[in-house]
């Protein structure tokens, strides 16, 4: 009895450090070209409050941790630098616009504490 214990925990602990390790305990991501673990990964090795996570179906997507309104200033902060102007915000959509191009950029809360972007590929244009 004692011996099945001391299996039945190791293996709990194994388990446990696995799934911890891959972060299985965080929602799907919208996106399928990168893992949760490399998500929190590249955000917490960047100094810059917004990273660039994937490029996926003629989007950019990013994720930023969400601070009190830091993140919202983090996003129009990035896309200003484009030369875009930021009209207005409506839900989870912003609005960006350049000369005589619309931008909408979309955001998505992937927990409580991050906050994924969804970028068309021509903001960079």
């Amino acid at each position: 009895m004692k011996k099945w214990l001391i299996i039945f925990g190791g293996l709990a602990v194994v388990l446990g450090i696995v799934a911890f390790n891959s972060k299985i305990y965080y929602p799907p991501l919208p996106i399928n070209s990168v893992s949760k673990n490399e998500v929190i990964n590249s955000l917490n090795k960047s100094p810059k409050g917004i990273v660039e996570i994937a490029e996926e179906d003629e989007y950019d997507w990013f994720i930023t941790r969400a601070e009190q309104g830091k993140e919202r200033e983090n996003l129009k902060q990035m896309i200003s630098k484009k030369g875009w102007q930021f009209e207005n915000q409506d839900g989870s959509g912003y609005f960006f616009t350049k000369g005589d191009n619309r931008l909408i950029v979309e955001t998505e809360m992937w927990t409580k504490r991050y906050l994924i972007v969804q970028i068309p590929k021509e903001w960079k244009d």
